[in-house]
């Protein structure tokens, strides 16, 4: 399955294998000390880590002993939801149909509009089900080729602007003050709290219920009290947010859904990647 290859030490490439439809990433690495295989929904790939010293021979062998077990977590995978006319994405947790306007009118705006008859489905677990002309629209105007990227900015900016007002709330309740917000397309973390002070989420939670983006917010401003996940910081989140087992009960069942929209593929591997399942 896999020819030799020019790969260095530290170095990383995709290579495609054949039966298996998302591409994989083989990666040789200085710390590896065995070979593993890992597979991610955030990125919809798989990557086969090898140690710096193996050969192709020993990395062939490790990937055809696991071939089963990888294509079984592939068919597991979630099909991809790319922004495309029609498409039926989330918004704060609830279905909406995507629809591109092209530039005959407000040209280079999003909006949404909600029909008469317009029916307001959760978008977990089912909310395809309901007809796609009862359901809320999110109009995105301009050249058809530029309506991805203009809807995924416009969702940070929404991401953006619901995480301030709840991270702010919670920083005023437990007396704690953030340095800055950052919305990121992050894979490996829903959120994090650098020694600064700063906050980093992930986009993709504007796409959740309300208040699994709430809870995300009161877990990031909780670490500027406490660097850990220990007992006092778990006061702290219980104190600002009551309701935080729900929300972690959420994105432990329908996280990995999220990462399903707007998916691109396995790129940029060098940051790691967050596995769904893994082999060693």
């Amino acid at each position: 399955m896999l020819k030799r290859l020019n790969l260095g030490r530290g170095e990383t490439i995709e290579v495609k294998i054949r039966g298996l439809d998302i591409p994989m990433l083989l990666r040789r690495s200085v710390r590896a000390r065995r070979f593993s295989l890992q597979v991610s929904e955030a990125r919809r790939g798989a990557v086969l880590t090898m140690p710096a010293y193996s050969s192709f021979a020993e990395a062939d062998e490790f990937l055809s002993r696991h071939l089963d077990w990888l294509k079984e977590r592939v068919a597991g995978l979630p099909e991809p939801v790319p922004f495309t006319e029609g498409a039926i994405i989330p918004l704060r947790g609830l279905a909406h149909v995507l629809r591109f306007e092209g530039s005959v009118r407000r040209r280079g705006v999003v909006w949404v509009e909600e029909p008469e008859d317009a029916k307001i489905a959760p978008a977990w677990p089912a909310g395809a089900r309901v007809a796609k002309r009862r359901l809320p629209r999110l109009h995105v105007s301009g050249e058809e080729e530029h309506a991805p990227r203009r809807l995924l900015d416009w969702l940070k900016r929404q991401a953006h602007f619901d995480l301030k007002l709840r991270v702010d709330l919670h920083a005023k309740r437990l007396n704690l003050k953030p340095k800055r917000i950052f919305v990121r397309d992050q894979t490996t973390r829903w959120g994090s709290c650098s020694t600064s002070g700063a906050l980093s989420f992930s986009w993709r939670l504007v796409l959740a219920p309300p208040f699994v983006l709430d809870y995300l917010a009161a877990h990031e401003v909780a670490h500027l009290g406490h660097m850990n996940h220990g007992p006092r910081f778990w006061a702290l989140v219980a104190r600002t947010m009551p309701r935080h087992e729900e929300a972690r009960n959420w994105l432990h069942k329908h996280g990995s859904s999220l990462h399903a929209y707007g998916a691109e593929g396995l790129s940029q591997p060098s940051q790691g990647v967050s596995p769904t399942a893994s082999i060693e």
